[in-house]
């Protein structure tokens, strides 16, 4: 197999670094005690990047220091830190990890869902806090005849939409189109359907397209009773409107798993006891996070061996190199 430079700008999972050294000249930037000299040094040479979602943007700028560069390996089914568009543009292409994630994610929505209307961690809480023999805790909310809206019925969505069936929850959902395959309500209107459902849940993907597409308005039209839950981006929802409208009571509550700062999630969110916060798991299980990885590895290897690339994103089909 011929050998090609490969480029890790920040850690990652040990067993890709693992997997591809002594298959590809592995470039460990974070390990550098001179990272600009390095790159300076070994940028000319970079045919891939192996990338994660948390760390620096790859954006055309960063791209463009590698004359060589073909393929970069994210890990993660969201690619928003990525400029795909410009790679696309500069024969570049980008790989996510799509479908391995699928259930869990699914799972963590539904399981986030439960939660936050049942209150669970409270309820948790206030048993570790000896109160339950000074009384009951309180009444909850319930998911019975309620409906619930998804914004981006993708890969996931589907997912989530046929665990939230098995739950009796009604489905409608929103995105840029109709699907005919679709057995659900749609609305172009993304308000409208707030104002339709009793629980709105987000896993549409992130970037400059859907940045704060649940706004005031949107939290506003979901209600007092409305539950928001974002298995998405944070980036997704405007944070600033959302800590305002459950401050206020024009919202009712919220479980997030992201937020738009990570890991800085705002003190507001933190004090409230009635939202359910989660660190950004919605992945994270030994099994999931393994299978991502492989996929990061494999498209690596494939460019490697000249094989045609396993995930490439809708921005860099293969047809354009």
């Amino acid at each position: 197999m011929p050998q090609i430079d490969v480029l890790m700008p920040n850690p990652m999972m040990p067993m890709i670094a693992t997997a591809l050294e002594g298959k590809v000249t592995l470039h460990k930037l974070y390990e550098a005690a001179d990272p600009a000299a390095m790159l300076a040094k070994v940028a000319p040479a970079i045919e891939a990047m192996a990338v994660g979602g948390g760390h620096q943007p790859i954006n055309g700028a960063y791209m463009a220091q590698f004359p060589r560069l073909k393929l970069v390996s994210s890990f993660g089914v969201g690619y928003d830190h990525i400029d795909a568009a410009y790679a696309g543009r500069n024969g570049i292409m980008v790989t996510n990890t799509p479908d391995v994630l699928n259930d869990e994610v699914a799972d963590t929505a539904m399981g986030l869902l439960l939660a936050t209307v049942r209150q669970l961690p409270q309820a948790e809480k206030y048993l570790r806090a000896g109160l339950w023999p000074k009384g009951n805790f309180p009444l909850t909310a319930s998911l019975s005849g309620k409906t619930m809206g998804i914004v981006g019925l993708g890969r996931i969505g589907k997912a989530i939409a046929a665990r939230a069936q098995a739950f009796g929850l009604k489905i409608a959902y929103h995105g840029r189109n109709r699907q005919a395959a679709a057995p659900f309500t749609y609305y172009a209107d993304l308000t409208a359907m707030a104002a339709a459902c009793d629980i709105l849940m987000v896993i549409t993907p992130g970037g400059p397209q859907t940045r704060h597409m649940i706004n005031a308005e949107v939290l506003a039209a979901l209600g007092p009773q409305g539950v928001l839950i974002n298995v998405a981006r944070g980036s997704v929802v405007d944070e600033a409107a959302l800590i305002a409208a459950l401050q206020t009571g024009k919202l009712g509550t919220a479980g997030l798993d992201v937020f738009a700062d990570e890991p800085h999630v705002p003190q507001a969110l933190i004090a409230m006891p009635h939202v359910v916060l989660l660190p950004h798991v919605g992945s994270a299980t030994h099994h999931t996070r393994n299978a991502m990885a492989q996929l990061v590895i494999d498209n690596i290897l494939c460019l490697a061996e000249g094989r045609p690339l396993l995930t490439p994103v809708a921005e860099t089909p293969p047809s354009r190199l």
